[in-house]
């Protein structure tokens, strides 16, 4: 009978070590959402470079990569533009001036300012840390999807939008492309957002300064 005791409790054993090892493992956020070589030294030597395919940007000096990030872009129906730019109109408390929400008093509903109803307030989604490129388009703070996501614009993760804001200046050459030559270089580790799916700050928060002021800490 202990034989059989001890048989049987080892399968057990064995069993349950097999469905632990089986479980599927939620991915673990890298502890920095970029890659960085040294610092910069002549910023109008900077240049920053776009790859749709890789989902990644790259800050340059030169030849030589100083910042590098994974990157949320537009959607088919919504691409975003391919081609040579340059920043301007940075701003760093930035809203949207289509999409949005409609305020009345405790009442926040998500829409377009086109669709703004009588008596209601239009407050639009928060997009700090904003470097324009071309009207209408440009980097922002915001969740970084693994598949195309955006109306067209650039969003890169909430803990280092304002980090890519300081090394770009106004006039800053922007090249994006489907691909770039660092795609096979300093692109094939890029750290990518594993907290893209978490769900949004509540519309009461988002409508406030928060996102403006503690834009590494506030989900959206």
């Amino acid at each position: 009978m202990t034989a059989r005791l001890l048989l049987a409790g080892a399968a057990i054993l064995s069993v349950a070590v097999l469905q632990t090892s089986c479980k599927t493992v939620a991915p673990t956020q890298p502890a920095s959402m970029a890659l960085r070589y040294g610092t910069v030294t002549n910023p109008a030597n900077v240049s920053v470079k776009v790859s749709l395919s890789n989902r990644a940007v790259y800050v340059l000096e030169g030849e030589e990569p100083r910042f590098v990030a994974a990157i949320a872009i537009g959607t088919p129906s919504d691409p975003t533009p391919t081609g040579s730019f340059r920043a301007f109109n940075k701003l760093p408390r930035k809203r949207s001036g289509t999409y949005g929400f409609y305020v009345k008093g405790d009442e926040i509903i998500p829409g377009k300012r086109s669709g703004l109803p009588s008596g209601y307030t239009y407050v639009g989604y928060p997009m700090p840390w904003w470097v324009e490129f071309k009207s209408g388009y440009g980097f922002h703070a915001g969740a970084v999807w693994p598949m195309p996501r955006t109306h067209g614009c650039l969003r890169l993760h909430r803990t280092i939008a304002q980090e890519f804001f300081n090394l770009v200046n106004a006039g800053t050459p922007i090249h994006i492309a489907q691909t770039q030559p660092e795609d096979a270089t300093v692109g094939k580790n890029v750290p990518r957002p594993t907290d893209y799916d978490q769900p949004d700050h509540p519309r009461s928060v988002l409508i406030t300064d928060a996102p403006m002021d503690r834009t590494s800490e506030i989900l959206f």
